[in-house]
């Protein structure tokens, strides 16, 4: 990550807890953590993560790779062979943002239903609207 903020260098101010508030916005994103799940087991080519990565657009999951590459996430492989074979995985500083995400997915898988039964109640309930 790259830029200034009012004119100093952002290497210069790490201790600014805005960095660190962007730096959660971009891996803290639904896609860009199921990505960094689906590769966990390896390198994906761009087709296997698509079916993998349920609801994300060939646009979106374009937009999430490149973003994670130029964020030193992961790295992006091109083949030269016909087709051209280019294939995605982790660095290994993205292996360590698998494994500090690893508590986050394995929450939300096991309390899916959980949420799922508060948002019927919720929702079921007369008058919902702010008071």
């Amino acid at each position: 990550m790259s830029g200034a903020v009012g004119g100093e260098s952002r290497a210069a101010r790490p201790e600014d807890p805005c960095l660190a508030r962007e730096v959660l916005g971009i891996v803290g994103d639904k896609w860009s953590l199921l990505i960094v799940r689906n590769l966990s087991e390896g390198p994906r080519r761009f087709t296997e993560l698509k079916r993998a990565v349920d609801g994300i657009s060939q646009r979106m999951l374009t937009v999430t790779l490149r973003g994670l590459e130029r964020d030193g996430i992961l790295t992006r492989t091109v083949r030269n062979v016909m087709p051209p074979h280019v294939s995605y995985e982790l660095t290994p500083m993205g292996r360590t943002l698998r494994e500090a995400a690893a508590p986050l997915l394995e929450w939300s898988i096991t309390h899916l239903t959980h949420i799922d039964a508060a948002r019927t109640e919720y929702d079921g309930r007369p008058d919902t609207s702010p008071a």
